[in-house]
């Protein structure tokens, strides 16, 4: 059955390409565009079907020409999220119609400009939210979605910075009000979203950090947290045990029963932000069982209770924002304000890992296990690491460059096959087969 799942994921791309007069591409990286014909071509990820691994495949598509008021970018990098994953699954609300090409950031080089676009030229490096279609060689997006990028970023940072720390900033300062003395509890600490929200409290007076995370990561990121926990134990206890009154924000991005455990542990007048639900991911593919009983608990939260405690509950999706609620102009001021700030050298994007576009599979099976340490990057023009075999693997081999050795204890509940990448993966990061 695996292998026919394979088989048909295959075929569905073989159709597409040779409906658009394609041929298949080539397992390589290296960017650059490519003619067939008339058309001008680029390499994508194309999202097949929604499902497993195996609905992920490298191919050539057409090259998008701007529309009027877009952007074209040349892109470097590109940003993967845990949104990506569930988008794969199809485990979200109103999911588009497949084949498509994922992703929601990028960074690069403007090489085209559509009619109307003031304020940008040919030759500026760039970083952008895209409504789909981040993982390609070229993209094409409304202006409004696109900034220029500090002179001293590299398109790896300017890839990882414009979800993570956009969300970080919404969430702390425009929800959750944050100010001089205040308290916070974040999720998730050394993912990128909480790398961020570390980096933007340190910039207020007196913020005293809460962190859960996986115990292997704690030595790579306990510089940044005033206090770190094991996401498995009873952090409730803990942090109560060090401020009994309980914390002023919460930003949960794991939904589920943290959702009680959250607002136990919120204060009068506190906080609690839900922005995201990585708990309903929890195998390869979709799971009812799973998006179940993680909403149960959060359908369970009692209004009257709300009140009579004087806490707040809100949720915050940085892409609606943006794409459907028409607040780009509050969110460019935010990305100024951010990159003030990274000009000043208060806040840098943690990079985890570059990956190749044809390691796009490896890479996803790497957040899924939750074995990252900030964010991680598909570099469009990188080469891939060839396949070996663990038994031919040096088991002290050295980590993914930037992270450092307590990020190399792998991911919780690893379901990888037998071979992995070489060279410079980190030790416990498998390939999921597909199966």
């Amino acid at each position: 059955m695996a292998k026919e799942g394979v088989e048909k994921a295959e075929e569905t791309e073989q159709m597409i390409e040779k409906e658009a007069g394609k041929e298949p591409a080539e397992g390589g990286g290296g960017g650059g565009s490519h003619r067939l014909g008339d058309a001008q071509e680029m390499r994508a990820v194309v999202l097949a079907g929604f499902g497993g691994l195996n609905k992920l495949r490298v191919t050539r598509k057409a090259m998008p020409e701007p529309q009027d008021g877009e952007l074209k970018i040349r892109v470097k990098a590109c940003g993967l999220n845990f949104i990506d994953l569930m988008v794969r699954q199809g485990n979200i609300d109103n999911p588009p119609k497949t084949p498509l090409v994922p992703g929601f950031e990028c960074s690069g080089i403007v090489e085209a400009l559509g009619d109307s676009v003031k304020g940008y030229e040919i030759g500026d490096r760039v970083m952008a939210f895209v409504n789909y279609n981040a993982w390609a060689e070229v993209v094409c997006t409304p202006v409004e979605f696109v900034y220029k990028i500090p002179d001293d970023m590299s398109f790896s940072e300017a890839a990882a910075f414009p979800m993570n720390f956009v969300t970080a900033y919404m969430m702390l300062f425009e929800v959750a009000n944050l100010r001089e003395g205040m308290s916070v509890l974040v999720h998730s600490a050394g993912g990128g979203v909480g790398q961020a929200v570390a980096q933007l409290c340190s910039t207020v007076p007196n913020v005293t950090v809460f962190g859960t995370a996986s115990t292997f990561k704690h030595e790579a990121i306990k510089g940044s947290m005033t206090h770190l926990f094991d996401r498995n134990a009873d952090y409730v206890q803990e942090v109560k045990r060090i401020s009994a009154e309980g914390v002023d924000i919460v930003l949960d991005c794991l939904c589920g029963d943290n959702t009680g455990k959250g607002l136990s542990l919120l204060k009068p007048l506190g906080t609690y932000i839900l922005y995201g639900s990585s708990n309903m991911v929890t195998g390869e593919t979709k799971s009812f069982f799973s998006f179940a009983k993680s909403w149960w608990q959060v359908e369970k939260v009692n209004p009257i209770k709300l009140y009579e405690e004087n806490k707040v509950i809100a949720g915050f999706s940085l892409l609606n924002l943006l794409f459907k609620q028409g607040r780009a102009g509050l969110i460019r001021g935010v990305v100024d304000k951010l990159t003030e700030l990274y000009n000043q050298k208060k806040i840098k994007p943690v990079v985890d890992s570059l990956w190749a576009l044809e390691e796009v599979k490896e890479a996803m099976q790497r957040i899924h296990d939750r074995g990252n340490i900030g964010k991680l990057i598909l570099d469009v023009e990188k080469t891939p690491t060839p396949l070996v075999s663990q038994t031919q693997r040096d088991p002290f081999s050295s980590a993914r460059q930037g992270l450092s050795d307590a990020g190399t204890g792998g991911g919780e509940g690893n379901t990888g096959g037998s071979l992995a990448r070489g060279g410079d993966l980190c030790n416990q990061t498998t390939v999921q087969m597909d199966n």
